[in-house]
Formats: structure tokens, C-alpha cells, sequence
């Protein structure tokens, strides 16, 4: 089968490599349809990551399952499902807290399109195992077009599930976005529009992206270089910047007693303000998104027409165009998809 794999910064090349098949229980094999690149595998194509190359790419996506290892799964051949980033048991003590991006049951971090937890392939290549399937697989709804969905394996999850617990709480809550990557931002923008939230401020230095912000609702700061901090009471504030100085804004910006939620993947350690901070009582919430329990509610909102993704996409391209286009990418988020 064809798989698309970094080989080094810069380095991206199709290889044949051998297809996986059902090995264990509970396994399904899935042909992805519609993929897309989430934020970081820019930074994995082009820079040094801490993860050793080569490796498969990619790991947002929509499938087709075309083999099961259970005659009694839930799930059927042919069905249209959204594929997790992470590999994930369902049954550890982790993930029956609705941690699966931190599964006991896999090394850390196991994922498709990295080598950080393990090789599990990615999810542009023609053929994936998915282990643990009734419980990491969602069944896409018939009305939702995978190139919509695709990006619920990660970012629109991600994205959603960063304001959707303090919007819950706290209903009409005033939200901030620190943008700075090519969609994580302006998915929370629409995720926290969807959610109810009184008002939603983007901050970015990218023009394009804060005109792309406020045709979604949002109150626009477009800045120069991120500022100390952005005054206004924000109850959250969610850093998608992949940038430390966003990050130091997002932080100093969260009102007292306000939550800060931190999207953006750090490879180094950005500086904690630690005594500008000491004063104010702020939750700060880290970690990977944990998406199979929460995919369910996105593909719900989607399914009714609440929540739209398609103005933070490009695309879609065809997966023969995918090495062209993500060593090049255009504004916004590639989506590719396979007949």
C-alpha cells in the first residue's frame, strides 16, 4: 500500500510499505477517504520535532472500514467512520475518565502520523489498523460530508472541547482566542460561537486569518507582535498561537479566577510568568485533546448545521497532490480526499 511519510525536515515522499491486517481482537482496518493536515504537521515537515523520523504522516481523518475482526461489533463494513488521533484501549483506568490521549494501555502519546508512542502508520495512507474499534471509531452521520468532518480526529475537537467545559459552566462567558496557526484558532472562534459564548476577542498577527475571524463572529485584535497581555475580562482564554510570546499574552490575559486553556503544542518550555500570575487564581489546563468521547457532540452540531467548519478549509485536493501541497500549504486547512 501507499503511505505518505516524513523522512526529514523538508522530507516528504509516497512509499510503499506493507498494509497492516487484522491482528488482535477488537481490530478494524480502515480505508481513509478524506483527510486532513492538522496544524502541527506543518511543524513536523518543516522543522526539527522530537520525534524520530522516518514516520507516517497525518492523523485527522474520515474511512471507510473495510474488515472487522469481530462478528459482534457494533460496527459494520462499508460504514463511514471519524478515526481518532489516538490509539486508545477504552477500558484502562485513563480512558474511563475520558482521557484516551493518555490510554495505559499503549505507550505515551501513541498516535497515528507520529513516532512518538510507537509506528502505527498514518492516516493518508490507503489502508490503517484501528485497534480497539467499538470504542475509538464514530460512526459519521449521513448528512455530514467527511471533508467537513475530517478534522474531528484532532483540531475541531480540540478546538471545541477547549471552551465547551467553561461555557457549560458558565454560560455566555467572554472568551478570548490568541490565534497564530493555520486553523486551531479559528476553529475555536467558531466553536466557542456555537457553545453560547457572550462574547468571543481573536487576537492574531495574521490579517487574513482575523478577517476570517470576524466573518465568524468574532471581535478582531490584529496585532503587529503579540502584546504583554489584551485587556478586557475574560473569563477564558484559549492559546492557539504556537508562539511563546501568545502564550505569555494568553496567560496574562485570563481574568482573576478565569480559566486559560493551552491548545498549542510546545516542543521546548515556553516560560511560565509564575509571579505575574501568583496573584490572580487562574485554572491552567494542558494536555493533548482527548477526542473519541467528545467526537460524538461535534459530529451532532455539524449534523445540525450549528457548527461549519468549511471557511477555516482548503480544499479539497486530491491525495496524489498531498506531498505538492503540504510542503507549500495555503492559508487555512488542507483537506484531501480519495474516491
Amino acid at each position: 500500500m501507499r503511505s505518505l511519510v516524513v523522512t526529514g525536515p523538508r522530507g516528504l515522499e509516497w512509499q510503499d510499505r506493507p498494509a497492516p491486517g487484522l491482528s488482535a481482537s477488537g481490530d478494524a482496518l480502515v480505508r481513509p477517504i478524506a483527510s486532513s493536515a492538522c496544524d502541527l504537521d506543518r511543524r513536523l515537515m518543516v522543522s526539527p520535532a522530537p520525534f524520530e523520523a522516518p514516520f507516517a504522516l497525518g492523523h485527522e481523518a474520515v474511512g471507510e472500514i473495510v474488515d472487522l475482526a469481530d462478528d459482534d461489533s457494533p460496527l459494520r463494513i462499508g460504514q463511514c467512520v471519524v478515526v481518532p488521533w489516538h490509539i486508545s484501549c477504552g477500558t484502562c483506568g485513563n480512558c474511563r475518565r475520558d482521557l484516551p490521549g493518555a490510554c495505559a494501555s499503549v505507550p505515551r502519546l501513541a498516535s497515528y502520523g507520529t513516532s512518538a508512542g510507537g509506528l502505527w502508520g498514518g492516516l493518508f495512507d490507503e489502508l490503517v489498523r484501528v485497534p480497539w474499534a467499538r470504542y475509538a471509531l464514530t460512526p459519521l452521520p449521513p448528512a455530514v460530508d467527511p471533508v467537513l468532518a475530517a478534522s474531528a480526529s484532532d483540531n475541531l475537537t480540540d478546538a471545541f472541547q477547549a471552551v465547551r467545559p467553561t461555557l457549560d459552566a458558565q454560560p455566555g462567558a467572554a472568551v478570548l482566542v490568541v490565534g497564530g496557526t493555520a486553523s486551531l484558532g479559528l476553529l475555536t472562534v467558531l466553536s466557542a460561537v456555537a457553545l453560547g459564548a457572550g462574547s468571543v476577542t481573536y487576537l492574531d498577527v495574521d490579517e487574513s486569518r482575523c478577517a476570517k475571524a470576524a466573518a465568524a463572529g468574532a471581535t478582531v485584535t490584529l496585532a503587529a507582535e503579540y502584546p504583554d497581555r489584551l485587556d478586557g475580562a475574560f473569563d477564558l482564554v484559549v492559546d492557539a498561537s504556537a508562539a511563546s510570546a501568545g502564550f505569555r499574552c494568553a496567560l496574562l490575559s485570563t481574568r482573576p479566577g478565569g480559566t486559560c486553556v493551552i491548545r498549542s503544542v510546545y516542543f521546548g518550555e515556553p516560560r511560565l510568568p509564575y509571579f505575574s500570575l501568583y496573584g490572580t487564581g487562574i485554572t491552567l489546563v494542558v494536555g493533548p485533546p482527548h477526542a473519541s468521547p467528545h467526537v460524538p457532540d461535534v459530529l451532532k452540531l455539524m449534523d445540525g448545521g450549528t457548527l461549519d467548519p468549511s471557511p477555516v478549509l482548503a480544499g479539497p485536493f486530491g491525495y496524489e497532490d498531498a506531498v505538492e501541497v503540504l510542503l507549500d500549504p495555503p492559508p487555512g486547512k488542507p483537506v484531501f480526499t480519495r474516491p
